[in-house]
């Protein structure tokens, strides 16, 4: 990949950091402390981790901020372990157990089994202490408030749900690994896998091991990072995270004019669709689409 750079000395590099979010931290405080240990004007994250949750955090720097909602399109991949048996109003081991029934007569083959139902275009219930909208609420908050209530389902794709481990008995835990997009909700998964096997269910650990390329095996935690420099050091070119579309090549001066906002003619002539444009040494300079009636590339978004 050509090397990141700054688009001035002033500022921070562009590019995207794979870290490994630790427990008990929200994804807001790692973007904060990056921020402040870097000095970049512009720091955010693409798919918030619960504060319990684990794993793979993208954490976009200056330019490639504008990049987030292609980033949320890329399917992620988690290791769940799904505890049976009881419930908790959060869904997750944040609240009371309260006792469904007993999972001790269930078999690996009817989790298996069960677990395929939760597969393809599904409707999803989100929990009811989530960021969801509800009458212009956050859910959570009403929950917070005494007033829970279900935000209404929506549909969610899961491309593939498989299980690693079940351990049997009274407290039994299924392990799943589920690969899915974006507004995918784990801690429904579990409630509503506990509640197709009668027996209620809960969210215990949850690792995000992938989203997209970016996986957990290549992130860096945040305790290894104590100079700029060393965030530097480990950035991916923004590019990491756009889902796959075709590139165009711009020459110097198609360049000048796509920073500019200005469309241009490229060739060879690109098919219609959603674009990705690199300058000469293959960094990337913009998104935009095809005008087929002018045959010119379109920038939509241009990056510093």
């Amino acid at each position: 990949m050509p090397p990141l750079r700054s688009s001035d000395a002033t500022r921070f590099a562009t590019g995207v950091l794979n870290v490994d979010k630790a427990a008990g931290e929200t994804s807001f405080a790692v973007v904060n402390r990056l921020r402040r240990l870097t000095g970049a004007r512009r720091v955010g994250h693409a798919g918030t981790l619960d504060p319990l949750a684990t794993g793979v955090l993208p954490v976009l720097f200056e330019s490639a901020t504008r990049l987030a909602e292609f980033a949320l399109k890329l399917p992620k991949t988690y290791v769940a372990d799904i505890h049976l048996g009881f419930v908790t109003a959060t869904d997750d081991a944040e609240g009371r157990l309260e006792p469904v029934g007993d999972p001790s007569d269930l078999a690996t083959a009817d989790v298996e089994s069960a677990l395929q139902e939760f597969t393809g275009r599904i409707q999803q219930q989100p929990p009811a202490y989530s960021a969801v909208k509800v009458d212009g609420k956050r859910a959570y908050r009403l929950a917070r408030g005494g007033e829970p209530t279900r935000p209404a389902p929506r549909e969610v794709e899961v491309y593939e749900a498989r299980l690693l481990d079940f351990q049997t008995g009274p407290r039994a835990v299924a392990q799943v690994e589920v690969r899915c997009g974006s507004g995918t909700y784990l801690r429904s998964i579990a409630r509503d896998l506990g509640q197709k096997l009668g027996v209620g269910g809960y969210l215990g650990r949850l690792v995000r091991t992938a989203y997209g390329p970016l996986t957990i095996g290549n992130s860096v935690r945040l305790e290894q990072l104590v100079e700029p420099d060393a965030v530097r050091d480990r950035l991916l070119p923004a590019e990491v995270i756009l889902p796959e579309m075709e590139r165009v090549r711009l020459n110097v001066e198609q360049e000048a004019q796509v920073r500019q906002g200005r469309p241009v003619r490229v060739l060879p002539e690109p098919a219609p669709g959603q674009l990705r444009a690199h300058d000469a040494e293959g960094r990337l300079v913009a998104l935009g689409h095809t005008d087929p009636l002018r045959r010119t590339f379109v920038p939509e978004k241009v990056l510093s």
